[in-house]
């Protein structure tokens, strides 16, 4: 069935799902958003938005190099015990998200950490492929944040498309989300550096 863009919002402020899940938990309980509530908490996906206030002081520092050793990567994923760090959904959980910077290379955790003179960089390029395409002055903002957008998702990790599961459109937020309801823990991804050969940063 077809979900409303309006009904994903209401549900998604209301648990803190991700898109996708949101729009697929509401597609498979008709339109039904109490039922929409219990598919997600049933699949451990609306528990994590309640755990984001809690403390992560636990977790691991992680070390993925790439095959051939042109590429490195160094995060650290916190979670709130040492418990939750020593399990299997952790540890995947954190060696998948070097996977992603690795093939990815973003160049921050999430929108807020995107420096401010780049971002405006790359307002400034959107704005005058607008005017050279001669959109009309009056859309050029609208087609500005459409592109930042877009630009977010490439840049920032945790807006990025899981590169496991591009059908699905599962950003990588939403997959520690995910992780986080298994586990009944916040988890929090802290830092992460990349490394290329022959790159200086």
């Amino acid at each position: 069935m077809e979900v409303s863009v309006d009904k994903v919002k209401e549900l998604r402020e209301k648990i803190g799902a991700g898109i996708m899940d949101c729009r697929k938990a509401l597609a498979e309980t008709g339109g039904d958003l109490e039922k929409a509530v219990e598919y997600l908490r049933r699949r451990g996906i609306a528990k994590s938005a309640k755990f984001a206030s809690r403390k992560a002081g636990e977790g691991l520092v992680h070390c993925y190099i790439h095959p051939g050793g042109r590429i490195g990567v160094l995060v650290e994923v916190n979670c709130e015990t040492d418990f939750v760090a020593r399990t299997d959904d952790f540890k995947n959980l954190v060696n998948e998200l070097a996977l992603q910077i690795a093939a990815s290379a973003p160049i921050g955790l999430a929108k807020e950490d995107v420096p401010k003179d780049v971002l405006e960089k790359e307002k400034d390029i959107y704005r005058s492929m607008a005017l050279s395409e001669g959109k009309p002055e009056k859309v050029i903002d609208k087609i500005v944040e459409g592109r930042l957008a877009k630009f977010y998702e490439e840049a920032c990790l945790l807006e990025q498309i899981w590169i496991k599961d591009p059908e699905q459109a599962k950003k990588v937020g939403d997959l520690v989300k995910e992780v986080s309801g298994k586990t009944g823990e916040n988890i929090v991804v802290r830092r992460f550096v990349r490394f290329q050969l022959g790159e200086v940063s």
